[in-house]
């Protein structure tokens, strides 16, 4: 049997996941006065040696491609802050026989707050009881009164530009000024104005003034590759460091969690987890726990933390531990504007990115009659960035010849086309899932997770409409829809939004829900999961924002706890 070396000091809180749950948690516990330890499974950050916002393609050996273009086209490539990935080596998940589930994941302090697209989208009030609505899938054990005091707490402090609309699938927030549209935008506002559509300026956390100490955004518009300057939010720069402040932070990276180790009188008394560096087993003790991993890593931690009165998984008495597995329903389309041709070469940077817009498009066909349930929102994308390694493959697919011809064409399409992304809600259901992998394990020996997901009718009909309407915008001013037709309408796999919610849910009911609406486990009163997995819906908002809100909402609570002896 492995030797497992304890820690000699048992914290008041333990945290296991350093991203926007992890960071939340850190902050508001450190700063109420408890000792928090904090483990992460990948190593520390240095913004100034690890982030690569202002690197040209042609100072990498393979201009961010990676050997032989393995990473042409991928999200993950050279050029995107560490650590994140589709596939990590010696980390393992599968998909059951006919279904297809993406899982995206960082290995780095901050978790995929390095990476997000800094979407800051609210829940609206319907959002939280969308059952009560429709009919469909479950209400929410709490309101949007509920959340909105973090809500303004978490805007207050990370900062998120936008403008007050009062459209109500997606409430108001505290705003700071948003920047101008670029050029591609103001086409797209007039294009949506004439098929009598919304485009407003984003909501984004990314600050355009100076905040708490960080600096303006320069609109470098590199924000997927790291911010030095800390102008866009990420737990590794915005929250973490506020913590280690306080001196009542320790942060132990490289730490696979293993289990959470209950004691004899039924609560969570330790973690024990894998030293990647010595491939050690170390065990750490605490009074309290804060399960903030991310959504199916929370899942995969959980169920494998069995013990005589957890046989099935810690708090999983109810057994929906990993299911009701959700994820964004996703579809995309573009379309090339000639009328771009003629515009005279000029920058296009600004806060964000490509695909990180100026402008959204929010929900707004509600109160109507659809072919579908729910509601999607629209991120829009495009103009004359820094091209890449397959920027032109689209071109060349579609063009004859090759030459100088070729390259001409590529130049006079550089920066016309404008492209459309819809995120809309998918309803929970129950063939969705994640279980642990009866035959695999990762390096470290610990069991992996296996995946079950199968699209709804519901999402069908949705991204039908999704490509209905892209269509409509684009052809409304003069574009070329270019996006072909398809037998699914490009509905996205499981987990390619890297929006997954659900697997241990709120509710007041311990029999069919994990979690309370402190996000505190029903069967054991010292655990709390304060990512998305504590979602009960998967509304058309990008998730970030509620899972920041629900995690200092559910801190605050565990310090209140915690001062009263309670826990």
């Amino acid at each position: 049997m492995a030797h497992v070396i304890r820690s000699p000091k048992t914290y008041d809180v333990c945290i296991i996941g350093s991203g926007a749950a992890g960071g939340a948690a850190a902050k508001i516990l450190t700063e109420g006065g408890l000792t928090v330890v904090l483990l992460e499974a990948g190593p520390a950050l240095d913004p100034e040696k690890d982030f690569k916002e202002h690197v040209w393609p042609y100072e990498l050996p393979h201009r961010g491609a990676g050997v032989g273009g393995k990473l042409r086209g991928e999200e993950a490539d050279e050029f995107m802050a560490p650590n994140g990935a589709w596939e990590i080596e010696g980390e393992p998940y599968s998909s059951a026989p006919g279904t297809n589930f993406r899982w995206f994941r960082s290995r780095i302090v901050g978790g995929r707050t390095n990476h997000w697209g800094r979407v800051a989208l609210r829940l609206s009030p319907r959002d939280f009881k969308p059952h009560s609505a429709d009919g469909a899938g479950f209400d929410w054990p709490i309101s949007y009164e509920d959340v909105a005091p973090y809500y303004d707490k978490v805007e207050s402090y990370i900062g998120v530009f936008g403008t007050r609309e009062n459209i109500p699938s997606s409430p108001d927030g505290i705003f700071l000024p948003p920047p101008k549209p670029r050029c591609t935008e103001m086409l797209l506002q007039k294009a949506c104005a004439k098929v009598n559509i919304p485009c407003v300026p984003a909501r984004m956390a990314i600050i355009t003034k100076s905040l708490n100490g960080r600096r303006a955004c320069h609109y470098c518009g590199q924000c997927a590759r790291g911010c030095r300057s800390a102008s866009n939010f990420s737990s590794s720069q915005v929250l973490i460091p506020p913590a280690q402040v306080t001196g009542r932070l320790t942060l132990i990276t490289n730490a696979m969690a293993r289990e959470i180790v209950v004691g004899k009188n039924g609560k969570c008394e330790a973690v024990s987890y894998i030293d990647r560096t010595t491939r050690t087993e170390q065990r750490v003790h605490a009074r309290s726990f804060v399960l903030a991993a991310s959504t199916c890593e929370s899942a995969r931690l959980l169920l494998n933390s069995r013990s005589s009165e957890f046989p099935n998984g810690l708090a999983n008495s109810s057994g929906l531990v990993g299911r009701y597995l959700m994820d964004s329903v996703g579809s995309f389309g573009q379309g090339y504007f000639p009328q771009l041709e003629k515009i005279p070469p000029h920058n296009h940077d600004g806060a964000g990115g490509n695909f990180l817009p100026h402008v959204y498009v929010p929900w707004w066909k509600y109160g109507r009659k659809n072919d579908f349930l729910r509601g999607y929102h629209i991120e829009p994308g495009g103009g004359r960035f820094m091209p890449v390694v397959g920027d032109f493959d689209d071109v060349c697919a579609r063009t004859e010849g090759y030459g100088l011809a070729l390259k001409e064409k590529c130049r006079r399409s550089y920066g016309t086309t404008i492209g459309l992304e819809g995120m809309g809600e998918r309803i929970a259901n129950e063939k969705s899932y994640c279980e642990l992998d009866p035959s695999a394990v990762d390096e470290f020996g610990i069991p992996t997770l296996r995946f079950h997901w199968q699209p709804g009718e519901n999402d069908l009909k949705m991204v039908k409409d999704m490509q209905a309407t892209f269509r409509a915008i684009i052809e409304s001013s003069g574009g070329t829809y270019l996006t072909e037709a398809s037998d699914d309408f490009g509905l996205y796999d499981g987990g390619a939004a890297i929006h997954e919610a659900g697997v241990a849910r709120m509710g007041d009911d311990a029999k069919t829900s994990v979690l309370n609406k402190f996000c505190q486990a029903h069967n054991v009163k010292n655990l709390f999961v304060t990512d998305a997995a504590a979602f009960v819906s998967s509304p058309d908002k990008n998730p970030t924002l509620t899972i920041l809100a629900l995690s200092w909402r559910a801190s605050e609570y565990l310090l209140e706890q915690a001062k009263q002896g309670s826990l």
